[in-house]
């Protein structure tokens, strides 16, 4: 089937109007034509000012948590302002003269996906300022039904997760829009572009729309499934596999080996993945240039998986192999530099507390139900598919 994307309506939206563009090269059409060349193409449309997420307008950063600059357009002119560096957020100066802001940015579906905070300060300083936002709707890659994880709880609010929504949301990012400018009172005046075509059960290699990494180090839709829980290792001590050509698929340390860690895993029988033993050596970040005995993760049903159960479970067993040399990563982490960076990316102190305390995996996994189900009335109220 063929996804259309909300950016296919965007030129008729924006006739008269000066722009002001969020976006990075993910932002493209079916055909892969980039939103920058459809609007700087489209008549009584002038494109003002573009603004770079994370990684950088042009992606271009590898590494997290390293800032990029302000820049100049090197065809079009035009100002490129940095929302990853001396400011997360548009300032008023960054906004001056605009009529709207278009935001057309590739989510997948995990709440510490820093685009979505991107986004939602978007939102607050166009609405503080006047400025219209216009949401080009993109699908979820991992589908738009399954939700997971614990909720973000008051007081472990930072960039990688501003407010109570689970770790695995199950929206699109023009529904997550809806429900942020609303729920959480940022009241921007928003339209949100519909996908034409796309459903809730539909994952990215479903919808005939190409694949364009949305920031370097989630390459595939691989890295992606697993990413939801995966990113968690960013609190520890591990190599969550950055610096390889699988980050996130690949997770270990040089203390571990490796196929006594795939047995232990593949042993507790979680649902869709399987395990292969694998050694690698990061690049950069964690454990540069040092062998990490480790495993790969292989969904093999994505329907079952459970990505944050998973890596829990993974987790678990990390600590219980080498307890003496596992340790949670120390701030600072993402502008944080007080709260452990495990607590903030899981939303609260009670995953590390719990997995400290060796609460079983699937017990831990049941305290989110609460939490979970009284976000579910909440989202349903702001879905569009």
């Amino acid at each position: 089937m063929s996804v259309k994307l909300g950016s296919t309506q965007l030129a008729a939206h924006l006739s008269g109007r000066r722009i002001g563009l969020v976006a990075n090269p993910a932002s493209v059409d079916a055909s892969l034509h980039h939103v920058v060349d459809l609007l700087s193409s489209s008549p009584g449309v002038t494109l003002a000012a573009l603004f770079g997420p994370q990684h950088g307008f042009r992606s271009d950063v590898q590494d997290n948590m390293i800032e990029t600059n302000h820049a100049v357009h090197p065809r079009l002119g035009v100002p490129i302002y940095s929302l990853y560096g001396e400011t997360r957020k548009p300032t008023a100066e960054m906004l001056a003269g605009l009529d709207s802001l278009v935001i057309d940015l590739q989510d997948v579906g995990t709440r510490v996906y820093t685009y979505i905070h991107t986004m939602t300060n978007c939102l607050a300083a166009c609405s503080n300022h006047n400025i219209p936002v216009i949401v080009c709707d993109r699908p979820n890659p991992v589908g738009g039904i399954a939700i997971e994880g614990p909720i973000l709880e008051q007081g472990y609010e930072s960039f990688v997760g501003q407010f109570p929504i689970p770790l695995r949301h199950g929206l699109t990012i023009g529904e997550l829009a809806r429900l942020c400018n609303d729920a959480f009172g940022l009241h921007a005046t928003l339209e949100v572009l519909p996908l034409d075509g796309w459903h809730r059960g539909l994952y990215h290699d479903d919808t005939g729309l190409p694949w364009v990494l949305p920031s370097p180090n989630l390459p595939t839709l691989d890295s992606a499934l697993v990413y939801p829980g995966m990113v968690l290792f960013e609190g520890t001590n591990l190599s969550e596999g950055r610096g390889t050509t699988r980050p996130f698929e690949l997770v270990g340390a040089p203390w571990l080996e490796a196929h006594r860690f795939a047995d232990l895993v593949n042993d507790l029988g979680l649902p869709g993945v399987r395990f292969r033993a694998a050694e690698f050596q990061p690049t950069f970040q964690k454990h540069a240039g040092q062998t990490c005995g480790g495993c790969q993760l292989h969904v093999t049903n994505r329907t079952t998986f459970r990505p944050v159960l998973t890596a829990v479970a993974v987790l678990q067993i990390c600590r219980r192999m080498a307890p003496d040399l596992f340790a949670w990563r120390q701030p600072p982490y993402e502008y944080e530099t007080v709260i452990p960076p495990i607590d903030i990316l899981s939303g609260s102190d009670h995953l590390r507390l719990k997995l400290d305390a060796d609460v079983p995996y699937a017990t831990i996994a049941d305290t989110w139900t609460t939490g979970l189900n009284s976000f579910l009335p909440i989202r349903n109220r702001f879905l569009l598919y």
